[in-house]
């Protein structure tokens, strides 16, 4: 049985091992080993995760069959001044369970918690070479645009905005 949770600083673990999981299959084909080393380092190290949760308050929700955690994501307003508009800021499901139905639950799970707050849309990035740009297409997502993100080190985040209305 399938349970998704609300999750703090206390699972920075958890998310580290998911991401490490999760990201050796999804852009293996997509981004170099330096950068997919970088980038983890970037994003998933302990402080920044921490920063995330404590100081962005990024809300982290882990998905779990059984006791196992096979998928989690993170979604926050996307700013103070947008407060109806969210940003969904990572979605990552264990490789051997994709297409299994396990994002469209956390996801469902986001727009469930969101939808209270009178949200009218929910905008995430995706790497233009991500085959996950099909998945958020048949959940109703729209490319709204293509962005070229410097994240240093010389690496840049190729990527598609994408908008659903909530």
């Amino acid at each position: 049985m399938m349970e998704i949770q609300k999750v703090g600083t206390e699972s920075i673990d958890t998310i580290r091992s998911l991401a490490h999981l999760t990201w050796a299959v999804a852009y293996k084909d997509i981004i170099s080993p330096d950068q997919m080393k970088y980038m983890l380092e970037l994003i998933y190290s302990k402080a920044s995760l921490h920063q995330q949760i404590a100081e962005k308050q990024h809300q982290f929700i882990i998905a779990y069959d059984g006791s196992k955690p096979v998928g989690f994501a993170s979604y926050s307003i996307k700013e103070p001044t947008t407060p109806t508009i969210y940003r969904l800021h990572k979605i990552y499901i264990d490789p051997t369970l994709q297409g299994k139905g396990v994002g469209k639950k956390l996801l469902e799970y986001v727009l469930d918690d969101i939808r209270p707050y009178q949200v009218t849309d929910l905008e995430l990035n995706v790497n233009r070479h991500n085959k996950a740009i099909n998945f958020y297409k048949k959940l109703g997502f729209i490319i709204t645009r293509e962005e070229d993100i410097h994240i240093g080190n010389g690496y840049y985040m190729n990527d598609y905005v994408m908008n659903l209305e909530v």
